[in-house]
């Protein structure tokens, strides 16, 4: 299987810089988003052979979620079944025979570190959601989780110490969800790799500079790492200030 993951900050903007065919040319057999910033009704969009799911935040034009999959799913859930967690749309859920699919948007712990106490609740409630699962059967998880782990996943690790998304905070829980038994795949094929990142601030040429982050993964528990064919960092991929990531597994 093919599976994509894509922050598109906004996916109607995106759709204007060539989302459709960037869709089409990735071909996979699931494809999920982050960061739509849309409300029910405000787009229809449909791809032959796939079925969507989307989750929308109750603020309008913030964070929200979406799916396409072409192998229809046996249950699909919203959130995680924590009402203070579950009102942004970060979370869709498809679980199939063989493993849960779960697409995740992360709360940014914003300028100042203002959200970062929300930020570890959150990643404490999720990580018992992604293990929870994983005790019935194996887990994929993936989307814009907003922490470069280490240093060699961001350009500039020092002066951006205690920056929103590289916080000893939020690299410990990272940490700690790759050892409840997750495997980072990326780090799987490519451990030793510098310089690939998978997003990039507006400002300051970043993107040119390549001045970015690697803050988009693709996570699966760890009895599939032997299933696991390649990762790939789409950075050639334009239309978002992210860019797409991919996962290949035989599952």
């Amino acid at each position: 299987m093919k599976l994509v993951s894509w922050n598109v900050n906004g996916l109607r903007a995106c759709l204007e810089k060539g989302f459709s065919e960037t869709f089409k040319t990735l071909d996979a057999d699931i494809f999920c988003l982050q960061e739509t910033k849309m409300q029910q009704g405000q787009l229809d969009l449909e791809f032959d052979g796939y079925q969507s799911f989307w989750n929308y935040a109750q603020k309008k034009g913030y964070s929200g979620t979406a799916v396409w999959t072409r192998k229809a799913p046996q249950n699909v859930t919203y959130g995680i079944g924590i009402e203070e967690h579950d009102r942004e749309g970060r979370v869709i859920t498809l679980e199939f025979p063989s493993f849960f699919f779960v697409c995740v948007y992360t709360p940014n712990s914003q300028e100042e570190l203002k959200r970062l106490a929300y930020r570890m609740e959150w990643e404490d409630a999720f990580r018992a959601y992604l293990t929870g699962l994983d005790k019935k059967k194996p887990v994929i998880v993936c989307g814009d989780m907003n922490v470069a782990h280490k240093e060699i996943d961001l350009k500039n690790p020092k002066t951006n110490r205690r920056n929103a998304g590289f916080t000893d905070e939020e690299r410990q829980k990272m940490s700690d969800l790759l050892e409840a038994g997750f495997t980072d795949t990326w780090r799987h094929f490519n451990p030793d790799i510098e310089g690939v990142y998978s997003w990039w601030s507006y400002r300051f040429q970043a993107r040119q500079r390549n001045t970015g982050w690697r803050i988009d993964y693709f996570l699966t528990s760890r009895r599939l790492d032997s299933k696991l064919k390649d990762a790939k960092i789409h950075t050639e991929i334009y239309g978002s200030d992210h860019c797409p990531v991919e996962l290949d597994i035989d599952i």
